[in-house]
C-alpha cells in the first residue's frame, strides 16, 4: 500500500520497516513460514494427543495393579505412596491417624544424619506422640514408653524402634484389616478390577 499524504499511518509503517536490518525481516519471514507449516499439520497434534493418552493409560494400569497389591500384605501398602495416603484417609475416619503419623515420623527420623538435629527431632517426636498425655499420643504400653524415654538421653536413629514396631503391629492387626473391608477400598478394587477386564477385552 502506498500513500503520498503527509502523516499517513501506512507511510510511517513502511519507513519503520525500511529502517529494520535485512536480517530481522528475513527472520520474521522464516518464522511466519514455519508457523504456517505447523498450522497445516493436524496429524502432529494428533500424534501428541495419542502419546499423552498412552502415557495416561499406562499410569492407570500401574495404579490399578498397585491398588490390588495393597491387600497382599501390610508391607505392600506401606511401600506405596498412594497406599499410605489412602490408609491415612481411612484412619482419619476412625480418629486414629496419629499411629501412622508416628510411624512416618520415625521413618523420616531414621534418615537424619546430624547428631544435633537427631536429638532435637527425637524430643519433638517424643513430646508429640509418646509421652503420657501427648497431643497425639499413640497407644503403646507403659514399659515401651519408659524405654523410649531413656533412649532420648543418648539419641540415636534407633531410639524409637521399639515404640515404632509396637505401633506398626497394632495397625497391621487392627486398622489394616478394617481398611481392606472398608467401602472406600472396596470401591477402589472394583475400579481396578474393571480396568483390568477392559484391558483384556481390548487385546
Amino acid at each position: 500500500m502506498s500513500c503520498w499524504m503527509p502523516g499517513c499511518p501506512a507511510l510511517s509503517v513502511c519507513r519503520g520497516l525500511a529502517a529494520l536490518p535485512i536480517t530481522c525481516l528475513e527472520r520474521a519471514k522464516d518464522l511466519k513460514t514455519r508457523l504456517g507449516i505447523l498450522l497445516h499439520k493436524p496429524e502432529l497434534g494428533h500424534r501428541i494427543g495419542t502419546s499423552s493418552k498412552l502415557q495416561l493409560g499406562s499410569r492407570r494400569r500401574d495404579s490399578s495393579r498397585e491398588v490390588l497389591e495393597w491387600r497382599e500384605s501390610f508391607d505392600q501398602l506401606l511401600k506405596s505412596k498412594s497406599g499410605v495416603t489412602a490408609f491415612h484417609t481411612f484412619l482419619k475416619t476412625e480418629f486414629s491417624e496419629e499411629n501412622l503419623d508416628f510411624w512416618l515420623a520415625c521413618e523420616d527420623f531414621k534418615k537424619t544424619r546430624s547428631k544435633t538435629k537427631l536429638a532435637s527431632k527425637a524430643n519433638r517426636i517424643f513430646e508429640e506422640f509418646v509421652q503420657s498425655e501427648a497431643p497425639r499420643e499413640v497407644n503403646i504400653d507403659h514399659e515401651t514408653r519408659e524405654i523410649t524415654r531413656k533412649n532420648l538421653s543418648g539419641a540415636t536413629s534407633a531410639c524409637f524402634n521399639e515404640a515404632q514396631a509396637k505401633t506398626r503391629t497394632l495397625m497391621e492387626k487392627d486398622s489394616y484389616p478394617r481398611f481392606l473391608k472398608s467401602a472406600s477400598y472396596q470401591d477402589m478394587t472394583k475400579q481396578a478390577t474393571s480396568r483390568g477386564i477392559n484391558k483384556r477385552s481390548h487385546t
